[in-house]
């Protein structure tokens, strides 16, 4: 039996779990049972809790709901945060090591406030071969690979159907790109919907895709932070960073964790 936790951090939902004995395999099957919404627990992704190897406190991997294992995810560290602390010992202040590098977490009561790895490979102004229409679209790793196309109205957006196909665009191959689109709501807020690989589908958040929205708005609009990001849940994210020209650092993710509740179930 594996004993678990569910938490969602802004509508993404995550499976934890503690294997900081490190006796726990899951394999890729297993992994995509847990995720499944009608034979499993339901999640858009599993987060295991490790010990360290590199200093930090603690090691977070994370795993799509495809099974397959993802260098970072911004609403999973959150809840992966208060899981950690709840699970070995409350503190307020925590760090913990990524494929992205390691990253600060500060728990403020249910919030959570992320300091985020330094975005790389800024790129606005793509132009997206797409059938028989051109996207125009910019691109940042955010942690993980983010394409962005503003949009005048999200709700008026496929994001099934154009998500999956810029998701998978040869550019970004073998890797690929998680896709979101984003709507100016104000000076510095922004509206967002995300096509998250691995999911293959459209998520209610995605955190590495509200920091990615919110740093290339910033560049296309010449802005500072903070930026408020609405996310497709209904909750709003802050996103807030130090900037030279392009050129953005300091990046920190603040937005809600919640628990859910814990469980057993048999692999």
């Amino acid at each position: 039996m594996l004993r678990f936790t569910k938490m969602n951090g802004a509508g993404n939902d995550f499976v934890l779990v503690d294997n900081r004995s490190g006796k726990l395999v899951l394999t890729r099957e297993q992994i995509v049972r847990l995720c499944d919404r009608h034979r499993g627990i339901g999640a858009d992704g599993v987060l295991i809790l490790e010990q360290p190897v590199n200093g930090a406190d603690f090691r977070m991997r994370y795993y799509n709901a495809d099974g397959g294992e993802a260098e970072m995810c911004g609403n999973g560290a959150r809840c992966f945060a208060r899981f950690a602390t709840r699970t070995a010992g409350s503190r307020e202040k925590i760090s913990f090591e990524t494929p992205a590098g390691v990253i600060g977490a500060e728990l403020l009561g249910e919030i959570v406030r992320l300091e985020m790895s330094a975005p790389r490979d800024l790129q606005l102004g793509l132009e997206l071969k797409i059938e028989d229409q051109t996207v125009k679209a910019d691109y940042v790793d955010s942690g993980v690979p983010h394409l962005v196309v503003p949009v005048p109205k999200i709700d008026q957006v496929n994001v099934q159907s154009l998500g999956e196909k810029l998701r998978f665009h040869p550019r970004f191959a073998p890797r690929g790109a998680n896709a979101n689109f984003s709507e100016k709501r104000g000076p510095r807020q922004i509206a967002i919907r995300t096509y998250e690989r691995g999911v293959e589908a459209e998520t209610l958040a995605c955190g590495t895709g509200v920091v990615a929205s919110a740093i290339l708005f910033a560049a296309r609009e010449n802005v500072s932070g903070p930026i408020e990001v609405l996310v497709r849940g209904g909750d709003t994210l802050e996103v807030d960073f130090s900037r030279s020209d392009d050129a953005f650092s300091d990046v920190t993710l603040t937005g809600p964790a919640d628990f859910v509740f814990d469980g057993t179930i048999e692999l």
